[in-house]
């Protein structure tokens, strides 16, 4: 055990276990999802046979990155059950047309007729928010597809905490259904200013970068004599130990790092409280180090 209490290989026999949720309702004719999703981005590479794999273990949220990737080519070859996961995708268009476009050719790459979730892809700033949701925006686009089946969730994916959480409770854009943003051990604003939003209005949401791209898994300069930094599984602990995270994204890059990710299934519980703390002192040390964020 290292000086700051965080058991890495953990002896055998009894340990305390606490509960933590295994599945998350999205609603809207969603199947219920396991709260560890799989993401594929332009960086990262995973055939569809890893996609398959992880699904077969459990996993049934995939979140499209929009290549002719591993989820594309598993969903488009039928190596997993379409119905039995929920596909979601980020859209980078902002205008209807352009979101027409986007939808169709992510239905020809995917072999489906239908995306379970499509979020606005990264809205930062007001100006691309009111272009979204104005005439001719891509909201109404996405509300046309919902209305013929072929979108069940309209969302929303930004770095903007409180901009993100305002424009959730805003009536504007008829309401989002599920909102996407960071949230790790070294970043946890969303606890202040997301969480208590969407817990008010019952709004899933998905998170991303848990590992705080790999650095939460590296030393730092601060660290004390003989830690060793947890590995990936325990950032993902520590993300779905929060009750308003419904789903927390793992973006592997190949069978290994997937698989690592996924021993979480053989272990599921949460943090015990001196891990917990453990991983909250080493997240604070990462954000003084690893370079600032909001």
């Amino acid at each position: 055990m290292s000086s700051e209490g965080f058991n890495q290989t953990p002896s055998p026999g009894p340990r305390e276990k606490t509960e933590m949720p295994r599945y998350a309702e999205l609603g809207h004719g969603c199947p219920p999802v396991s709260r560890v999703g799989l993401a594929t981005r332009g960086n990262t590479r995973l055939a569809a046979e890893d996609v398959a794999w992880a699904v077969s273990r459990g996993v049934n949220y995939l979140n499209w990155c929009g290549y002719d990737d591993g989820i594309a080519q598993a969903l488009k070859e039928h190596r997993i059950e379409r119905d039995s996961v929920v596909v979601a995708m980020q859209l980078a268009a902002r205008d209807a047309s352009s979101a027409d476009r986007e939808i169709a050719e992510a239905f020809r790459m995917l072999g489906t007729e239908r995306l379970d979730a499509v979020t606005y892809y990264y809205v930062e700033e007001a100006r691309e928010w009111e272009e979204i949701i104005g005439p001719g925006g891509a909201f109404e686009a996405l509300q046309a597809l919902r209305r013929q089946g072929h979108v069940r969730l309209i969302g929303l994916t930004t770095h903007q905490r409180t901009l993100g959480a305002q424009w959730a409770a805003s009536p504007s854009a008829g309401g989002l259904d599920l909102l996407m943003v960071r949230y790790n051990a070294a970043h946890r604003g969303a606890e202040r200013d997301v969480f208590p939003v969407t817990d008010q209005l019952g709004i899933p949401v998905v998170t991303f970068t848990a590992e705080r791209w790999g650095a939460l898994a590296r030393p730092t300069p601060e660290d004390p004599e003989g830690f060793t930094p947890p590995r990936s599984p325990e950032w993902y602990r520590f993300a779905l130990a929060n009750p308003s995270v419904s789903v927390v994204l793992a973006a592997p890059n190949g069978r290994a790092e997937l698989a690592e990710d996924l021993a979480l299934f053989d272990d599921w519980r949460a943090p015990s409280p001196e891990e917990f703390a453990t991983l909250v002192r080493h997240g604070e040390r990462v954000r003084r180090h690893a370079g600032q964020f909001p």
